[in-house]
């Protein structure tokens, strides 16, 4: 059996030779943290590589990406399906080896990473994902859900804010099942961290509640060995292991530098590598007693095995319970969702009521909620003012998982990144709520999101000038646009409850992507609306009125400016004029529909169109094109009452009727 040192130099070789192959990486974390990763991976690591999707395996998340090929190369060696020609095409186009890790594209990935810092809070969401579903599955004698979350991380994840956040409200809950390892290596790009990174991160962690041990030796397995033992005895803390590492350990002449960090070491210094750890083999070569020292698979496949006959057992004594494990597991719905769904627009659209959306999606969640015991929500910190909590919801405490709400405190990053491990965990639904304007402390992991194609709603208020008082500071003037920017992404931007309602409805069934709701503080009218008009709500865009025969001028709108839209177009029809009012709650939907339901609602010889939201002008000229109008945001809002602010800046009935009809000239 190969030595610790000569398995994890597998590792460093790969890396290396990868990087190199390629022009191009980040060859110092791999060979840094090779013997680290050996010792988790042959001595802890719950896996099985011939089912990466075995519901209780560990969840390993490498948050450092940039060292991707540690993560490419452990893959490999003990046994995934990732074979030496894909380790060979790094970095390459179609290949399952891109230059960071990414979720659906490499069998064992289990969560992308590269955006330093969102690895650790994704994890900490796997691991409140883990006993979020252990309190509400686990009986006496039937441990189904029993697994433990492991992370690599960096000094460039340490110093990113959204570290803090997680990290700090995971002490807090006590995720004893957490365990991270600090690549301390004092090296980041710039060179030596000291002169600007000198926190005491051991006492920080401490600080949070976390369980640490310090100073470990990274390049001493049976040290690395005995600080998880330790870890893994401390169980209502989540543990940090701090390891102390040289940046590419191994390279004679270049390791401990930041020249290691992001650039090949050259073929030169890779041949002195090779000599200095002994590594006699040539690029892309491993030796069987090396392989067969890594091979996980015969192990992996007794674990699961064993996991297999106590979930039939487990099925044999709570059937209701298991059969709802495995639909929550497999992201299906309830097999009454759609009538279930059909009911609740009919009850809304009969009830008709005036609502600020954001409490008509306050409602619809209510609504809906009660068929998907799945849903976890949230808010960071501003639960009474986002409508996210309704009357199931149960707030978790520390030491109590038996909830359905988490208090995120003011975190909104690590709230979307927690989400978004919550989601890759699977058996979950996480949806959570803040104001829009502070989706732009989250944007980065709805751009994950979106990325990885799953599943996290954000419930976003106090959507436009409306707001009023609080100023330009709180008034979301060019958020909306940029949401909607990201592909995958959808945003609902709806007028009523029957819109909410829809909005809740496709979020849940959009299962590849978030989806962000705009709603407002104020309350909005209700819209009557034709049966054809509340069957095309799904499609993103519908008529909502229309004329006699083909329209002059098509009004578009969405949201607060729905109701202004449909004023100013019975002003417009009195006066003679042919009017088509068109509510477009959500872009992204109504771009995928088919050209012949796009022509349906937007007729291409109707030219005369005008555009109208409380927000960013420049996203409307797509559909109204170069002879339309928009009736938007160019400039941040005021402070000032906000009936006020919208007269202010056009939003009035007068306003769209006087910019219609230049159009129409």
């Amino acid at each position: 059996m190969p030595s610790r040192k000569h398995l994890a130099n597998a590792v460093r070789a790969l890396s290396m030779d990868a990087v190199q192959k390629a022009k191009s990486g980040h060859p110092g974390a791999p060979m840094g943290m090779a013997d680290i990763a050996e010792v988790l991976w042959n001595d802890f690591l719950k896996h099985n590589p011939v089912n990466p999707h075995w519901y209780d395996r560990d969840r390993f998340v490498l948050s450092n990406g940039h060292g991707s090929m540690l993560i490419y190369s452990l893959l490999h060696l003990s046994g995934y399906d990732l074979s030496m020609d894909e380790i060979r095409n790094f970095r390459q186009m179609g290949s399952k080896t891109p230059g960071h890790p990414e979720y659906g594209i490499c069998p064992g990935v289990e969560t992308t990473t590269g955006p330093l810092g969102q690895g650790i809070a994704t994890a900490v969401g796997m691991a409140m994902g883990e006993r979020l579903m252990a309190a509400q599955f686990n009986r006496e004698g039937f441990e189904v859900v029993d697994h433990n979350t492991w992370v690599f991380l960096g000094d460039g994840c340490m110093m990113e804010g959204i570290s803090h956040e997680a990290c700090s409200l995971a002490g807090t809950l006590g995720l004893g099942k957490l365990t991270a390892f600090w690549d301390d290596n004092g090296i980041s790009i710039d060179g030596k961290v000291d002169d600007w990174f000198a926190d005491d991160t051991p006492a920080r962690f401490e600080a949070y509640g976390w369980h640490v041990v310090r100073g470990v030796d990274g390049h001493d397995g049976e040290a690395v060995r005995k600080a998880v033992l330790e870890a893994q005895a401390v169980t209502g803390k989540p543990s940090l292991i701090c390891c102390k590492t040289v940046i590419g350990c191994g390279s004679p002449n270049k390791g401990g530098s930041s020249s290691t960090h992001g650039s090949p070491l050259g073929d030169e210094e890779i041949a002195l590598t090779r000599k200095n750890i002994g590594w006699d083999y040539p690029p892309f070569e491993i030796p069987a007693d090396v392989y067969k020292g890594w091979d996980a698979r015969e192990a992996g496949i007794a674990r699961e095995t064993a996991w297999n006959d106590l979930f039939a057992a487990y099925k044999a004594a709570h059937p209701e319970l298991a059969a709802e494990f495995e639909r929550r597991m497999q992201g299906d719905l309830p097999a009454d969702w759609e009538a279930h769904v059909a009911k609740t627009l009919a009850d809304f659209n009969a009830a008709g009521e005036t609502l600020a959306t954001r409490i008509a999606s306050q409602k619809a969640l209510a609504a809906l909620g009660v068929k998907l015991p799945e849903m976890v929500g949230g808010s960071a910190d501003l639960t009474g003012s986002v409508g996210t909590k309704w009357a199931n919801s149960v707030v978790l405490k520390p030491g109590n998982w038996n909830g359905n709400y988490v208090s995120y405190g003011v975190r909104e990053f690590a709230m979307g990144a927690i989400m978004n491990g919550m989601a890759l965990h699977g058996g979950l639904l996480p949806y959570a709520g803040t104001f829009l304007i502070f989706s732009d402390y989250a944007k980065n992991a709805i751009r994950l999101s979106a990325l990885m194609g799953i599943r996290t709603i954000w419930v976003l208020t106090h959507d436009s000038i409306g707001v009023g008082e609080d100023g330009p500071t709180h008034q979301p003037v060019e958020q909306v646009a940029g949401l909607r920017l990201i592909p995958n992404c959808h945003v609902w931007r709806p007028c009523d409850t029957v819109e909410c309602t829809e909005a809740w409805r496709s979020a849940v069934e959009f299962k590849t992507g978030p989806s962000c709701f705009s709603l407002t503080r104020q309350n909005l009218p209700f819209m009557q609306r034709s049966e054809g008009a509340l069957a095309n709500i799904k499609r993103g865009g519908y008529v909502l009125r229309d004329c006699e025969g083909t329209p002059e001028l098509i009004l578009i709108a969405s949201g607060s400016e729905v109701g202004l839209a449909a004023q100013a177009a019975e002003k417009m029809t009195a006066a003679g004029r042919k009017v088509r009012v068109v509510s477009m709650p959500c872009t992204n939907v109504f771009d995928a529909q088919d050209a012949a339901y796009k022509e349906s609602v937007l007729p291409a010889a109707v030219t005369a169109r005008v555009a109208v939201e409380s927000a960013s002008a420049d996203f409307w000229w797509k559909y109204v094109g170069l002879n339309g109008a928009v009736v938007g945001m160019t400039t941040f809002g005021e402070s000032a009452p906000g009936a006020q602010l919208f007269s202010h800046f056009g939003f009035t009935v007068d306003n769209v009727v006087a910019t219609a009809e230049k159009v129409l000239k």
